[in-house]
């Protein structure tokens, strides 16, 4: 018998592949079977490890900012599905900045959730390890540039950390055609 999206969460949500997490494993995903749309992303950060809640920090304001998507829509997963490249957080690097995904996580896990999701009609791809993983190797600006290339399935876009501020400023056309485009198909998804 084939696994349900219900079981397959419910094992994701026990993983202790990665045990050995400086805050120990919490793995925190979202989905359901009538979502429409995907977001993929790095993995969470402290503040996610500690609430539960994907995207409930500084980075989520801004993502929700560039959607349009009001966090009611947003954390409503049978609308929205959230499942990251990472299901926990990392730990942090030396130079202060968040770890990368466990290189384990993604291939253990996005097989057995994702072609479960069979209602997602656009997925967002958050950031260089979702952009290199589902679309190809290659600078994350470079593959956020050829956007239009992705759709109707895929839509890149860079982490929407501070540290994206400045590029935004030096890539108006992301404000200015990318987000309309974004914000016009997720209302046309109902969102």
């Amino acid at each position: 018998m084939a696994e349900s999206l219900a079981q397959a969460a419910a094992a994701a949500r026990a993983c202790t592949l990665c045990a050995d997490l400086p805050l120990g494993p919490r793995p925190v995903l979202r989905v359901s079977p009538t979502a429409r749309l995907l977001i993929v992303g790095q993995a969470p950060g402290t503040a996610v490890h500690a609430s539960g809640i994907p995207w409930d920090d500084p980075s989520g304001e801004r993502l929700r900012a560039w959607t349009g998507i009001s966090p009611e829509i947003f954390y409503d997963e049978t609308r929205v599905a959230i499942v990251p490249m990472g299901l926990c957080y990392p730990g942090r690097l030396p130079n202060g900045g968040d770890a990368p995904p466990r290189p384990i996580c993604a291939p253990t896990w996005h097989p057995r959730i994702l072609p479960l999701l069979r209602a997602v009609e656009l997925t967002l791809v958050v950031g260089s390890y979702a952009i290199n993983r589902l679309l190809g190797p290659g600078a994350m600006s470079t593959h956020v540039a050829d956007w239009e290339r992705h759709l109707p399935a895929r839509l890149p876009l860079p982490h929407p950390s501070w540290r994206t501020i400045g590029w935004e400023r030096r890539n108006p056309w992301f404000t200015a055609e990318l987000l309309p485009e974004l914000r016009a198909r997720l209302r046309a998804l109902g969102l």
